[in-house]
């Protein structure tokens, strides 16, 4: 059976009638067009005119590089021909107004991963499309900051050794990937479903005297493996690009933790809210996943601004219910109880 095309699914999606499904399908088709593009100048690498050139910082303290503003360009420029009423991104302050009458926006994170560029490792594109709420043209914020529940689409493009997308319309999470000899994303992984039990965790380690002792303690008991707590093996993994550790545990099951930690400006975490938890929760959540803040689940989170920033936990769904537990309920993980045998949960 040949697999279907992105703009067939799409298609399939807007059926017959439908004008808001009609404007994501149509918005998601453009971000396919701007992505390519992307994926084209990051192909040049080194020999390319936006490539990994430093600009600066953006209004949020965070580096920036040429490819950053590239990228976000091309975005911008692309969404003026979609039906997006507005347009946030991790790069600008405040969001663009593009067209009063149009009922969706957007907000985008154009290069996530853009520490990497010049070491050639994956990097990507992440978006969430909500409806373009109140009355943008007197508060264009107000629109992203609804809880991410209200989102009507998500996805993330993944710049590797395949140019994918993987996209939710609130129906499952499928993945597709470029096909150049066609010239359009095809699916190739319809509705992944994230495996429960999780044999894998992503986390920064170089920050572990940084962390929460809960933090600290989970993470022991997985290094411990077969001989500790948990009585399996645990391999870890940390790339430093969101993207790319979500598309692992997309295809096969794990856990990513960026908690918040002692660090000044870390201390409620450094994903931005907005443009990466939401979509990535929103995705994850779809595959059968959970997203948490460490605690309380990221997608009834009411983001109180624009970059608002946030710990991130998510994959399989029982490795995030317990770490929630170590952070509220030590005593009621079985192999610790009571409060992780002979060690406290704080330290002297």
């Amino acid at each position: 059976m040949t697999a279907a095309t992105l703009d067939a699914v799409l298609n399939s999606y807007v059926g017959s009638g439908n004008a808001r499904r009609a404007a994501i399908a149509a918005t998601v088709h453009e971000l396919a067009q701007a992505a390519t593009k992307i994926r084209g100048t990051i192909n040049q690498g080194a020999l390319g005119k936006a490539f990994a050139g430093l600009r600066g910082a953006n209004t949020d303290g965070d580096v920036q590089k040429d490819l950053d503003i590239f990228a976000d360009d091309i975005l911008l420029d692309a969404m003026r021909r979609a039906p997006v009423g507005l347009y946030a991104s991790e790069e600008l302050e405040l969001p663009v107004l593009l067209d009063t009458d149009a009922e969706l926006a957007i907000a985008v994170d154009p290069l996530d991963g853009s520490s990497n560029i010049d070491t050639n490792v994956s990097i990507g594109t992440i978006f969430s499309l909500l409806p373009a709420t109140g009355a943008p043209d007197q508060n264009p914020a107000a629109p992203f900051l609804q809880a991410g529940t209200n989102q009507l689409a998500a996805g993330f493009f993944i710049y590797g050794p395949q140019l994918a997308l993987v996209l939710t319309l609130g129906s499952g999470t499928h993945v597709f990937v470029q096909s150049t000899r066609l010239g359009t994303f095809v699916q190739a992984y319809e509705s992944r479903i994230v495996p429960a039990r999780a044999h894998e965790f992503a986390i920064n380690a170089a920050n572990y005297r940084h962390w929460d002792e809960a933090v600290r303690l989970y993470v022991d008991d997985c290094l411990k493996g077969s001989e500790g707590p948990r009585e399996r093996d645990f391999n870890m993994r940390w790339i430093a690009s969101l993207v790319a550790d979500c598309y692992r545990i997309l295809m096969r099951g794990g856990v990513f933790l960026y908690p918040g930690d002692q660090r000044r400006g870390y201390t409620n975490g450094r994903l931005r809210l907005v443009y990466e938890a939401n979509p990535i929760a929103y995705l994850i959540e779809q595959a059968g996943g959970a997203a948490t803040d460490t605690i309380d689940r990221i997608l009834e989170i009411p983001p109180q601004s624009l970059h608002q920033r946030v710990p991130l936990v998510f994959g399989s769904s029982r490795e995030v219910a317990r770490i929630a537990r170590y952070h509220t309920d030590p005593s009621s993980i079985g192999e610790r109880s009571p409060l992780f045998g002979n060690r406290g949960l704080f330290r002297a």
